[in-house]
């Protein structure tokens, strides 16, 4: 059943990005300016590995290499939202390791990042076996120490998103579903205005990750 429901996402994503341009698609900006804001807080050595999930044709990989990072990683379902960022980024884009899958499935190094990024996949998954292989995807990737940041819908925010439900989350509720392996540590709300002059509200929480055993 999990394999199906995995070959459903590609399969719906994967229609998304090859009939809808940019500004067809609610969550799309020309940057992504509160990650930027909170990522830049971080203040991480250019060298930190960081991997984007659900980059698909985000800019922010492109602001990232702006701001001097190299060991770069997009993950996303739809090999045509990374080609279309590969294409957009030209040979800037040689450095970074793009990946398509489903991040609830796919093997990634562990311990390897010092930044794990995530705009609104995470609301996608409304199963709670999913959310559950996400944060241990996220455990066990990110290295003690490292950071995660999550943004999703707020509790005020859509109920569906690309004609597909969504969790709605505030950020106590946010952090506390990450709570086993990471601790909150900076919290923020962002109204998005969508190519198409409606609001969305997002939430976003900083998490950063236990050394193994601690809590």
């Amino acid at each position: 059943m999990t394999s199906l429901i995995n070959q459903d996402r590609r399969e719906h994503w994967q229609t998304v990005y090859q009939n809808k341009g940019e500004s067809q698609t609610s969550w799309f900006r020309p940057h992504l300016d509160e990650s930027l804001r909170l990522i830049d807080a971080l203040a991480l050595a250019p060298g930190t590995p960081i991997i984007d999930v659900g980059g698909g044709r985000s800019t922010l990989v492109d602001d990232l290499l702006a701001r001097g990072f190299r060991d770069l990683t997009v993950l996303d379902l739809s090999p045509a939202a990374l080609e279309a960022s590969r294409v957009r980024l030209d040979a800037n884009g040689d450095s970074v390791t793009w990946l398509a899958g489903d991040i609830t499935a796919t093997a990634l190094p562990e311990a390897r990042f010092g930044l794990w990024h995530d705009r609104a996949v995470f609301h996608f998954l409304t199963d709670e076996a999913d959310r559950r292989r996400y944060v241990a995807q996220a455990a066990r990737a990110i290295r003690p120490g490292g950071y995660a940041i999550i943004a999703t819908f707020a509790a005020d925010g859509p109920e569906k998103c690309s004609g597909l439900p969504v969790c709605r989350y505030d950020a106590t509720q946010l952090a506390a579903e990450f709570a086993s392996g990471f601790t909150c540590v900076d919290s923020s709300r962002e109204v998005h205005r969508t190519p198409f002059e409606t609001d969305q509200a997002f939430t976003y929480v900083v998490l950063c990750r236990h050394a193994p055993g601690s809590a």
